[in-house]
């Protein structure tokens, strides 16, 4: 018989070594991770109201009326405030007064943003309507979108009168 013994396992000292290196890399990768995840939610959320906001414009143009987007919790009606991050609505504004009238169709609820990021405009800036040629009908604004991470990791969003939108990033009031 064979005096040799077979090793099937790990020994203590070897266990000990990978979990300690298996710990530093966590280490190393978890803040990185959580900021990648963070960056990544900033450009979801800036990238949702960007779009809703040419959706607004896109629909003026193609029913050759006024169409507005503004702040809204409940999903049918304004609420008649600067905080866009409780959701917000596109509809057909006929009449270009900013009110859901009877007859005046929804065409999109936003949703309300996770996580206590904040979304709001100026003092005034209550809604954004355009034209049926797609001008924003003197609503110039600069929405601002923060998370907890402050106005270095910012996003603003200027709408000028012509009805055209950029982003910049780090420059937003938080």
């Amino acid at each position: 018989m064979n005096n040799l013994a077979i090793n099937k396992g790990f020994t203590v000292i070897e266990l000990l070594v990978t979990l300690s290196v298996a710990g530093i890399l966590l280490a190393v990768a978890a803040p990185s991770y959580r900021e990648f995840v963070q960056e990544s939610r900033i450009s979801a959320q800036s990238n949702s109201i960007l779009s809703s906001i040419m959706l607004t414009k896109s629909e003026a143009i193609k029913r050759n009326s006024p169409a507005t987007i503004c702040p809204s919790t409940s999903g049918t009606a304004c609420t008649g405030g600067t905080i866009w991050s409780n959701g917000w609505i596109v509809f057909a504004d006929a009449n270009s007064d900013g009110v859901v009238d009877a007859g005046e169709e929804i065409i999109q609820v936003g949703a309300a943003f996770p996580d206590g990021n904040t979304l709001q405009t100026g003092p005034g800036d209550l809604r954004v309507t355009f034209s049926a040629n797609g001008f924003s009908m003197g609503f110039n604004s600069t929405f601002s979108l923060c998370d907890g991470r402050g106005a270095a990791h910012s996003r603003a969003l200027i709408l000028s009168n012509q009805g055209r939108m950029r982003t910049e990033k780090g420059t937003a009031a938080c």
